[in-house]
């Protein structure tokens, strides 16, 4: 018995599970999305007060400032071209864990934590209605159900983000 526990907790045991990844997934208008859980800080409901920033571009909604923090708030699909996010009770704002640059995505809804294993991973590009394939990093395939990787980092390091001065 302690040879077999030693085997599985060594992951050589033939009942070794395969490895897990775990994201957050979410909503951008009829579409679904899977973010890495490293790449997220919090999910949020949308704030009562945000402070309209001017001169700025139509997708940075505003500053909200959250328990002492000033955190952007950008509409993740009018950021992306594909019309503005229709603000309603399941609007939710993803926050960002990335160190240097603080920002809060809206997106339609957060669908909460979803797990998949390595088999169900396909680097394949996954086609989008959302115009975001350059921030997608392959897909999980479960059934008839795609989840798309959304690099988080990638969107808010791009210069379409970091340009919000409008011209």
């Amino acid at each position: 018995m302690e040879r077999r526990s030693r085997a599985a907790h060594a992951g050589q045991g033939a009942g070794a599970a395969p490895e897990e990844w775990v994201g957050v997934g979410f909503r951008i208008g009829e579409e679904q999305f899977v973010a890495a859980r490293d790449q997220v800080r919090e999910v949020l409901m949308l704030p009562d007060a945000m402070t309209r920033v001017p001169g700025a571009r139509r997708w940075l909604l505003g500053i909200a400032n959250l328990r002492g923090q000033l955190l952007p708030l950008v509409d993740v699909k009018l950021l992306l071209g594909s019309g503005r996010t229709t603000l309603r009770r399941h609007t939710r704002v993803i926050s960002v864990n990335h160190r240097e640059v603080p920002a809060g995505l809206i997106v339609d809804e957060v669908l909460g934590f979803r797990r998949f294993t390595d088999g169900e991973y396909s680097s394949t590009p996954v086609e989008t209605i959302v115009r975001c394939d350059r921030f997608l990093n392959g897909a999980y395939k479960r059934g008839d159900e795609s989840w798309p990787v959304f690099n988080l980092f990638e969107l808010i390091e791009s210069n379409l983000f970091l340009q919000a001065a409008a011209e």
